[in-house]
């Protein structure tokens, strides 16, 4: 088999099973699992997937820049945002990341609602500068344009400084052996920082998202975590994501 074959399998396997396991597809080929090995590489290189321990995971499309991410599971970013923002009770001190689904949830939030939003979001904060009963709290630091949120020392500094009840955690992959993760090592010391400072934590995570994995390992994922998803989930993936321990609970059912 050529490289160029190889390599349009492997994408293909990745595409139907959401993995690759380099040693299963090496016995497959009658190929040495270092041939696989090197067409991982490459293939990763290449931007196409995701290399982790013994072979490889779909590239998560939410590592594209906010503006790209907006076009992304418009309809799931919606129904999430909308749940996410019926969680929220009066009184509650809130974390909101950075993010398109975010977004979506500060715009959402009830009229009525007396609560705070902490956030590292400019663009969440500006959602929120008409809704009287919520004081919001924009913490500084290093502008990072691609997620458009506040990160570095400043940033971190702050948030030990504060104490919440919720954390509305956005990631660009979750994937049952990955965890939560994102495209760059900074913004996951920012996400790991406000889930420390936190009671709990929400995950909003938008189908294009689940199955998925990026770089950056924020955290693995276990019962200190709810994932909040939308009714187009795919299921294989959740059943996997249930069988970490993580709490999964569908947009749709949160009154």
């Amino acid at each position: 088999m050529l490289t160029r074959q190889r390599k349009q399998h492997i994408l293909t396997t990745l595409q139907r099973d959401g993995q690759v396991v380099a040693k299963t597809l090496s016995e497959a080929l009658g190929l040495s699992e270092d041939t696989i090995r090197r067409d991982l590489r490459e293939l990763s290189a290449e931007g196409l997937l995701q290399r982790v321990h013994g072979g490889a995971l779909p590239l998560a499309p939410a590592e594209a820049d906010f503006a790209g991410r907006q076009q992304l599971a418009t309809g799931d970013k919606l129904a999430i945002g909308r749940a996410a923002a019926r969680m929220v009770r009066p009184g509650q001190v809130v974390f909101i990341d950075g993010g398109t689904t975010a977004v979506q949830m500060a715009r959402h939030l009830p009229a009525a609602l007396r609560a705070t939003v902490v956030t590292h979001s400019p663009s969440v904060a500006l959602e929120l500068v008409g809704h009287a009963g919520v004081e919001v709290v924009l913490i500084g630091g290093r502008l990072f344009k691609h997620s458009v949120v506040a990160v570095g020392a400043a940033a971190m500094e702050a948030i030990a400084r504060i104490r919440a009840d919720t954390f509305f955690m956005g990631v660009t992959g979750v994937q049952a052996e990955a965890g939560l993760t994102t495209a760059d090592l900074e913004e996951a010391h920012i996400k790991r920082a406000l889930m420390a400072a936190a009671a709990e934590t929400v995950v909003l995570a938008s189908s294009e998202k689940i199955g998925a994995a990026s770089a950056c390992v924020i955290q693995p994922l276990g019962a200190s975590v709810t994932l909040l998803v939308a009714a187009s989930a795919p299921p294989k993936p959740l059943t996997a994501l249930r069988r970490t321990g993580a709490h999964v609970v569908c947009a749709d059912d949160v009154a």
